[in-house]
């Protein structure tokens, strides 16, 4: 399986990924960390990814999702965004909002 493969196995899994640099425990970097917060904030339920541990998926993941920094969210297999927009999504109350839908299609 190319990696491509393996990101699009991961998006398909899971309804809501976060690509980051750690993981939730241990973020290693702010910006990871700071998107983790604000995900735990609006109650998502969200599955991570440690793209330090997997160098593959971190040099292909910016090319694949037109992206180039770190973290990537990525809800129903679409980007929504990096670090700012995820705060951003939180201050409006839209992030609650999208982690509630998620979780809907996920039970309903």
């Amino acid at each position: 399986m190319d990696v491509n493969e393996r990101i699009k196995a991961v998006l398909a899994e899971h309804a809501m990924v976060l690509f980051m640099k750690g993981t939730p425990q241990f973020p290693m970097c702010g910006f990871s960390s700071r998107a983790v917060q604000a995900l735990q904030a609006a109650g998502a339920s969200f599955h991570a990814v440690n793209v330090l541990a997997d160098p593959e998926i971190r040099a292909a993941l910016p090319h694949y999702a037109n992206w180039p920094t770190f973290p990537q969210l990525f809800i129903q297999g679409e980007l929504i965004g990096g670090c700012d927009i995820i705060e951003d999504l939180h201050a409006a109350g839209e992030l609650e909002r999208m982690a509630a839908d998620v979780l809907g299609a996920l039970h309903g």
